[in-house]
Protein backbone atom coordinates (compact mmCIF):
# COMPACT_ATOMS: atom_id res chain seq x y z
CA UNK A 1 0.00 0.00 0.00
CA UNK A 2 1.20 3.37 -0.94
CA UNK A 3 1.74 6.14 1.40
CA UNK A 4 0.31 9.34 0.94
CA UNK A 5 3.61 11.10 -0.43
CA UNK A 6 4.19 8.13 -2.79
CA UNK A 7 1.19 8.53 -3.76
CA UNK A 8 1.98 12.38 -4.22
CA UNK A 9 4.95 11.83 -6.32
CA UNK A 10 3.35 9.10 -8.62
CA UNK A 11 0.54 11.15 -9.32
CA UNK A 12 2.29 14.00 -10.05
CA UNK A 13 4.15 11.82 -12.76
CA UNK A 14 0.89 10.41 -13.99
CA UNK A 15 0.05 13.72 -14.78
CA UNK A 16 3.14 14.95 -16.54
CA UNK A 17 3.15 11.46 -18.76
CA UNK A 18 -1.18 12.87 -19.30
CA UNK A 19 0.44 16.13 -20.59
CA UNK A 20 3.04 14.69 -22.65
CA UNK A 21 0.25 11.74 -23.93
CA UNK A 22 -1.95 14.17 -25.10
CA UNK A 23 0.38 16.47 -26.87
CA UNK A 24 1.87 13.64 -28.96
CA UNK A 25 -0.95 11.54 -29.30
CA UNK A 26 0.19 8.75 -26.70
CA UNK A 27 -0.41 7.05 -23.80
CA UNK A 28 2.39 7.94 -21.34
CA UNK A 29 3.33 4.82 -20.63
CA UNK A 30 7.54 6.17 -21.28
CA UNK A 31 6.96 7.82 -18.23
CA UNK A 32 4.83 5.69 -16.20
CA UNK A 33 6.68 2.50 -16.42
CA UNK A 34 10.04 3.48 -15.65
CA UNK A 35 9.23 5.26 -12.81
CA UNK A 36 7.22 2.09 -11.41
CA UNK A 37 9.88 0.06 -12.06
CA UNK A 38 12.72 1.69 -11.18
CA UNK A 39 11.35 4.28 -8.30
CA UNK A 40 8.41 2.01 -6.66
CA UNK A 41 9.79 -1.25 -7.52
CA UNK A 42 6.95 -2.93 -9.11
CA UNK A 43 7.37 -6.05 -11.02
CA UNK A 44 8.13 -4.71 -14.97
CA UNK A 45 5.06 -6.58 -16.53
CA UNK A 46 2.65 -5.32 -13.28
CA UNK A 47 3.94 -1.82 -14.77
CA UNK A 48 3.05 -2.59 -17.83
CA UNK A 49 -0.29 -3.59 -17.03
CA UNK A 50 -0.58 -0.58 -15.17
CA UNK A 51 0.38 1.45 -18.14
CA UNK A 52 -2.07 0.23 -20.01
CA UNK A 53 -4.95 0.86 -17.98
CA UNK A 54 -3.88 4.25 -17.94
CA UNK A 55 -3.84 5.03 -21.06
CA UNK A 56 -7.44 4.40 -21.46
CA UNK A 57 -8.08 6.85 -18.85
CA UNK A 58 -6.12 9.75 -20.72
CA UNK A 59 -7.73 8.20 -24.25
CA UNK A 60 -10.81 8.99 -22.64
CA UNK A 61 -10.23 12.58 -20.97
CA UNK A 62 -7.72 13.69 -24.12
CA UNK A 63 -9.65 11.75 -27.20
CA UNK A 64 -13.28 13.11 -25.97
CA UNK A 65 -11.37 17.16 -26.11
CA UNK A 66 -10.00 16.44 -29.28
CA UNK A 67 -13.17 15.22 -30.47
CA UNK A 68 -15.23 18.35 -29.22
CA UNK A 69 -12.37 20.58 -31.22
CA UNK A 70 -13.17 18.51 -34.15
CA UNK A 71 -9.51 17.69 -34.80
CA UNK A 72 -9.91 13.82 -34.80
CA UNK A 73 -10.55 12.00 -37.58
CA UNK A 74 -13.04 9.35 -36.60
CA UNK A 75 -13.53 7.18 -39.66
CA UNK A 76 -9.89 6.74 -40.04
CA UNK A 77 -9.87 6.30 -36.50
CA UNK A 78 -12.14 3.09 -36.65
CA UNK A 79 -10.53 1.95 -40.09
CA UNK A 80 -6.87 1.48 -38.57
CA UNK A 81 -8.41 0.67 -35.12
CA UNK A 82 -9.56 -2.49 -36.57
CA UNK A 83 -5.77 -3.89 -37.29
CA UNK A 84 -4.42 -1.97 -33.86
CA UNK A 85 -6.85 -3.97 -31.53
CA UNK A 86 -5.90 -7.42 -33.48
CA UNK A 87 -2.91 -6.84 -32.63
CA UNK A 88 -2.88 -5.77 -28.85
CA UNK A 89 -4.90 -9.07 -28.05
CA UNK A 90 -1.89 -11.06 -29.54
CA UNK A 91 0.42 -8.72 -28.52
CA UNK A 92 -0.84 -9.18 -24.84
CA UNK A 93 -1.91 -12.67 -25.17
CA UNK A 94 1.75 -13.41 -26.19
CA UNK A 95 3.52 -11.18 -23.39
CA UNK A 96 2.57 -14.13 -20.57
CA UNK A 97 3.90 -16.64 -22.71
CA UNK A 98 7.14 -15.17 -24.77
CA UNK A 99 9.84 -12.91 -24.27
CA UNK A 100 10.42 -9.34 -26.39
CA UNK A 101 13.47 -9.17 -26.44
CA UNK A 102 14.64 -9.37 -29.76
CA UNK A 103 11.08 -7.20 -30.70
CA UNK A 104 12.87 -4.14 -28.58
CA UNK A 105 15.53 -3.62 -30.70
CA UNK A 106 13.20 -3.61 -34.02
CA UNK A 107 10.71 -1.25 -32.51
CA UNK A 108 13.88 0.82 -31.57
CA UNK A 109 15.21 0.98 -35.19
CA UNK A 110 11.76 1.54 -36.32
CA UNK A 111 11.70 4.79 -33.68
CA UNK A 112 14.88 6.21 -34.32
CA UNK A 113 14.04 6.01 -38.54
CA UNK A 114 10.44 7.58 -37.75
CA UNK A 115 12.19 10.42 -36.07
CA UNK A 116 14.65 11.15 -38.21
CA UNK A 117 11.82 11.67 -41.10
CA UNK A 118 9.74 13.85 -38.90
CA UNK A 119 12.85 15.87 -38.33
CA UNK A 120 13.80 16.50 -42.03
CA UNK A 121 10.01 16.61 -42.93
CA UNK A 122 9.55 19.85 -40.61
CA UNK A 123 9.92 22.59 -43.02
CA UNK A 124 8.08 20.70 -45.42
CA UNK A 125 4.66 20.57 -43.01
CA UNK A 126 4.84 23.33 -42.18
CA UNK A 127 4.87 25.26 -45.62
CA UNK A 128 1.81 22.68 -46.47
CA UNK A 129 -0.11 23.07 -43.11
CA UNK A 130 0.18 27.58 -44.06
CA UNK A 131 -0.53 26.94 -47.60
CA UNK A 132 -3.50 23.81 -46.98
CA UNK A 133 -1.24 21.69 -49.65
CA UNK A 134 -2.71 18.08 -48.12
CA UNK A 135 -5.21 18.18 -50.58
CA UNK A 136 -2.72 17.83 -53.52
CA UNK A 137 -2.61 13.74 -53.64
CA UNK A 138 -4.24 11.10 -54.97
CA UNK A 139 -6.46 9.42 -52.54
CA UNK A 140 -6.29 5.21 -52.82
CA UNK A 141 -9.47 3.21 -53.95
CA UNK A 142 -9.99 2.01 -49.77
CA UNK A 143 -9.89 5.62 -48.84
CA UNK A 144 -12.03 7.32 -51.26
CA UNK A 145 -14.63 4.22 -50.53
CA UNK A 146 -14.29 5.37 -46.65
CA UNK A 147 -13.91 9.06 -46.81
CA UNK A 148 -11.29 9.15 -45.01
CA UNK A 149 -10.60 12.62 -45.96
CA UNK A 150 -10.82 15.23 -42.88
CA UNK A 151 -9.93 18.78 -41.88
CA UNK A 152 -9.83 20.75 -38.69
CA UNK A 153 -8.70 24.61 -37.97
CA UNK A 154 -5.28 24.90 -36.84
CA UNK A 155 -5.61 27.76 -34.05
CA UNK A 156 -2.32 28.32 -34.20
CA UNK A 157 -2.46 29.77 -37.89
CA UNK A 158 -5.92 30.90 -37.51
CA UNK A 159 -7.01 28.75 -40.61
CA UNK A 160 -8.87 25.55 -42.10
CA UNK A 161 -6.72 22.82 -42.92
CA UNK A 162 -8.28 20.02 -45.26
CA UNK A 163 -6.76 16.79 -45.94
CA UNK A 164 -6.95 13.48 -48.14
CA UNK A 165 -5.45 10.11 -47.01
CA UNK A 166 -3.37 7.85 -49.60
CA UNK A 167 -1.81 4.45 -48.45
CA UNK A 168 -4.64 3.13 -46.57
CA UNK A 169 -3.66 -0.71 -46.60
CA UNK A 170 0.01 0.32 -45.81
CA UNK A 171 -0.96 1.95 -42.72
CA UNK A 172 -3.50 -0.53 -41.99
CA UNK A 173 -1.33 -3.15 -41.61
CA UNK A 174 1.49 -1.43 -39.73
CA UNK A 175 -0.65 -0.44 -37.23
CA UNK A 176 -1.23 -3.88 -36.86
CA UNK A 177 2.45 -3.91 -35.30
CA UNK A 178 2.09 -1.05 -33.67
CA UNK A 179 -0.98 -2.75 -31.24
CA UNK A 180 1.39 -5.48 -31.46
CA UNK A 181 4.20 -3.74 -29.65
CA UNK A 182 1.36 -2.11 -27.57
CA UNK A 183 0.24 -5.28 -26.08
CA UNK A 184 3.39 -7.11 -25.78
CA UNK A 185 6.44 -4.55 -25.07
CA UNK A 186 3.53 -2.29 -23.02
CA UNK A 187 5.39 0.87 -25.35
CA UNK A 188 2.42 2.27 -26.28
CA UNK A 189 1.49 1.90 -30.24
CA UNK A 190 0.41 5.63 -30.36
CA UNK A 191 3.68 6.89 -31.02
CA UNK A 192 3.99 4.88 -34.17
CA UNK A 193 0.79 5.41 -35.65
CA UNK A 194 0.93 8.93 -34.95
CA UNK A 195 4.25 9.00 -37.05
CA UNK A 196 2.43 6.59 -39.77
CA UNK A 197 -0.50 8.38 -40.16
CA UNK A 198 1.47 11.76 -40.43
CA UNK A 199 4.66 10.58 -42.78
CA UNK A 200 2.82 7.51 -45.27
CA UNK A 201 -1.15 8.51 -45.30
CA UNK A 202 -0.56 12.40 -45.51
CA UNK A 203 -2.47 13.10 -42.08
CA UNK A 204 -1.55 16.50 -40.76
CA UNK A 205 0.81 16.21 -37.23
CA UNK A 206 -1.86 17.68 -35.12
CA UNK A 207 -4.74 15.55 -36.80
CA UNK A 208 -2.73 12.64 -36.47
CA UNK A 209 -1.90 13.08 -33.04
CA UNK A 210 -5.93 13.49 -32.33
CA UNK A 211 -6.82 10.79 -34.37
CA UNK A 212 -4.08 8.69 -32.05
CA UNK A 213 -5.29 9.73 -28.94
CA UNK A 214 -8.84 8.16 -29.66
CA UNK A 215 -7.44 5.06 -30.91
CA UNK A 216 -5.50 4.04 -27.97
CA UNK A 217 -7.75 4.19 -25.77
CA UNK A 218 -9.91 1.05 -27.48
CA UNK A 219 -6.67 -0.20 -28.36
CA UNK A 220 -5.28 -0.48 -24.70
CA UNK A 221 -8.77 -1.68 -23.42
CA UNK A 222 -8.42 -4.91 -24.94
CA UNK A 223 -4.95 -5.64 -23.10
CA UNK A 224 -6.42 -4.59 -19.84
CA UNK A 225 -8.80 -7.08 -19.70
CA UNK A 226 -6.20 -10.13 -20.71
CA UNK A 227 -4.08 -8.33 -17.95
CA UNK A 228 -6.67 -8.16 -15.48
CA UNK A 229 -7.83 -12.06 -16.45
CA UNK A 230 -4.26 -12.27 -15.87
CA UNK A 231 -3.86 -10.85 -12.25
CA UNK A 232 -1.68 -8.84 -13.20
CA UNK A 233 -3.24 -5.50 -12.14
CA UNK A 234 -1.96 -3.55 -8.67
CA UNK A 235 -5.00 -1.79 -7.49
CA UNK A 236 -2.74 0.29 -5.40
CA UNK A 237 -1.68 2.09 -7.86
CA UNK A 238 -4.99 2.62 -10.87
CA UNK A 239 -6.35 5.51 -8.90
CA UNK A 240 -3.92 7.73 -8.79
CA UNK A 241 -2.37 7.00 -12.37
CA UNK A 242 -5.70 7.31 -13.58
CA UNK A 243 -6.35 10.82 -11.70
CA UNK A 244 -3.25 12.12 -12.98
CA UNK A 245 -3.46 10.94 -16.49
CA UNK A 246 -6.53 12.37 -16.73
CA UNK A 247 -5.79 15.55 -15.48
CA UNK A 248 -2.53 16.01 -17.13
CA UNK A 249 -4.03 14.99 -20.74
CA UNK A 250 -7.04 17.61 -19.91
CA UNK A 251 -4.23 20.34 -19.62
CA UNK A 252 -2.23 18.67 -22.49
CA UNK A 253 -5.34 18.77 -25.30
CA UNK A 254 -6.21 22.11 -24.76
CA UNK A 255 -2.98 23.77 -25.36
CA UNK A 256 -1.72 21.64 -28.52
CA UNK A 257 -3.88 23.40 -31.30
CA UNK A 258 -2.17 26.52 -30.49
CA UNK A 259 1.11 24.86 -30.36
CA UNK A 260 3.36 25.81 -33.89
CA UNK A 261 3.48 22.39 -35.26
CA UNK A 262 7.40 22.65 -36.25
CA UNK A 263 8.13 22.48 -32.64
CA UNK A 264 5.57 19.66 -32.11
CA UNK A 265 7.86 17.83 -34.63
CA UNK A 266 10.91 19.12 -32.50
CA UNK A 267 9.15 17.53 -29.57
CA UNK A 268 8.69 14.21 -31.64
CA UNK A 269 11.55 13.83 -32.66
CA UNK A 270 12.98 13.98 -28.95
CA UNK A 271 10.38 11.68 -27.66
CA UNK A 272 11.13 9.48 -30.18
CA UNK A 273 14.39 9.04 -30.03
CA UNK A 274 14.30 8.53 -26.00
CA UNK A 275 11.74 5.60 -27.09
CA UNK A 276 14.04 3.83 -29.14
CA UNK A 277 17.47 4.38 -26.83
CA UNK A 278 15.38 2.94 -23.93
CA UNK A 279 14.38 0.23 -26.33
CA UNK A 280 17.63 -0.52 -27.70
CA UNK A 281 19.10 -0.38 -24.65
CA UNK A 282 17.06 -3.09 -23.29
CA UNK A 283 16.88 -4.76 -26.47
CA UNK A 284 21.01 -4.92 -25.90
CA UNK A 285 20.55 -5.79 -22.32
CA UNK A 286 18.53 -8.98 -22.87
CA UNK A 287 20.03 -10.20 -25.63
CA UNK A 288 24.10 -9.84 -26.03
CA UNK A 289 24.39 -8.86 -21.80
CA UNK A 290 25.00 -5.15 -23.25
CA UNK A 291 23.76 -2.11 -21.02
CA UNK A 292 24.22 1.45 -22.66
CA UNK A 293 24.51 4.18 -20.36
CA UNK A 294 21.56 5.48 -18.31
CA UNK A 295 19.68 2.54 -18.85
Amino acid sequence: MLDISSQLIFLGLTFIAGFIGALMGIGGGIIIVPALTIIFGVPIKEAIAISIVTVVATSISGGSSYVEQRITNIRLAIFLETSTTIGAFIGALLVLIVSGQYLYVVFALLAFYLAVMQLLSVRREVKRTESNDFMSITQDRVSRYFHLRGDYFDESIHHKVDYLVKNSILGWVVSFFAGLGSGLLGIGGGIFKVSVMNILMNVPLKAAVATSKFMIGVTAATSAILYFVAGLLNLDYIAPAAIGTMLGATVGTAVMNKIKVKWLKVFFFLIMCYIGYNMLGKGLLLTIGVRLPFI
